[in-house]
């Protein structure tokens, strides 16, 4: 497992935050260009916006694709190991995937097997927009083999994600007479406090959802009433998105404007005996790509709690022990696309 290893820390080492994934894209490229020449497949780069592109490869039909994504959260960070990891920005959420990925793909096909692709998007971290193009660009997939750190194990659900923009405006004013303007910090305040007090939605398989305000920034100076500050909010869905938009408008009333920027649903994924399972509470692309891209499935080496961190790290057992659940998964599901197909009665038609 040597090269899996050499081809992780070499991903880790292209930087590739969300909007920037030319570099690690173009390495790809070439990298399963090459495979592809050497094996009859074919690889090509699927526009998304701007310079910012996709990697999809295939060997025949391409029944089952494995995607995961290229981008990474910031900051960057070189990549080291030791005998138990490998470390850096990438390495489980999730070049450590992509590498297993291609590792599993070159031994099905010294193994002879064909009719699988390869797809690796942009933007996952941020706004899906990779997804969001490969799914107006379907290939035939029956089956979608996500890949995002669950441990190797098989997820049977995730949380969804609905991100809201919150921003207060006011007029600016002398601090020393704050009569004189209207603080759209205290606004905002107001709004985000009432935001909090919105009981969190349950379901029984994706637990408690949860709500994080990430990001708050706003005013000019600490003598300055602010006129402008605004609150980024990600919701982890468990459920229906529309009693929490309905529940957010009416508590951020008049204090403050409310904008939905993303809303991606709680998915529920294919199982496969035999194989351990897990629930996750982080979203994926999944969502987006399904419909067009085949069932979902949802695993991967790696542990979230230490993605987007610094301290983020991926094993090195569970990368070696990705590639042979890779291959096995897509064996399997082969087998199925064949049983399913051999199971339809062949219907013949009569000249007239």
């Amino acid at each position: 497992m040597e090269n899996v290893f050499t081809m992780v820390r070499t991903l880790v080492g292209i930087p590739s935050l969300s909007n920037d994934e030319a570099q690690v894209g173009n390495y790809l490229f070439d990298f399963l260009r090459l495979m592809a020449e050497h094996s009859g497949g074919r690889v090509e780069r699927m526009d998304v916006e701007g310079e910012r592109f996709n990697v999809f490869a295939h060997w025949g039909e391409p029944l089952i694709t494995f995607s995961t994504h290229m981008d990474t959260v910031p900051p960057f960070f070189p990549s080291r190991e030791d005998a138990e990891y490998i470390w850096g920005r990438g390495a489980c959420d999730a070049k450590g995937i992509i590498a297993c990925m291609i590792a599993a793909a070159e031994k099905l096909l010294n193994d002879g097997v064909r009719n699988f692709g390869l797809l690796f998007v942009v933007g996952e971290e941020r706004n899906n927009a990779g997804a969001i193009a490969a799914a107006q660009a379907p290939r035939g997939s029956r089956y979608l083999v996500n890949g995002e750190p669950t441990e190797n194990k098989l997820a049977l659900g995730s949380k969804g994600a609905l991100r809201f923009e919150v921003t207060a405006r006011g007029r600016a004013a002398h601090s020393a007479y704050p009569e004189l303007g209207e603080s759209a910090i205290e606004a905002l305040l107001d709004a985000l406090a009432a935001i909090r007090r919105i009981p969190a939605a349950e379901d029984a398989l994706l637990g408690r959802g949860t709500m994080n305000i990430g990001t708050i920034r706003g005013g000019e100076a600490p003598n300055v009433v602010a006129d402008f500050a605004q609150a980024e909010i990600l919701v982890r869905l468990v459920g229906n998105a529309e009693p929490i938009c309905a529940a957010f408008s009416s508590a951020v009333g008049t204090c403050a404007q409310l904008k939905e920027v993303l809303r991606i649903p709680a998915m529920r994924f294919e199982a496969i005996d035999g194989l351990p399972t897990t629930v996750v509470s982080f979203a994926t692309d999944a969502p987006v790509l399904s419909k067009a891209w085949g069932k979902p499935l949802l695993i991967g080496p790696g542990n979230i709690h230490v993605a987007h961190t610094l301290e983020e790290r991926v094993s090195k057992k569970e990368l070696s022990d990705a590639v042979g659940i890779y291959v096995d998964i897509v064996r399997r599901l082969l087998q199925q696309v064949h049983d399913s197909a051999a199971e339809i009665p062949e219907h013949r038609t009569r000249a007239c």
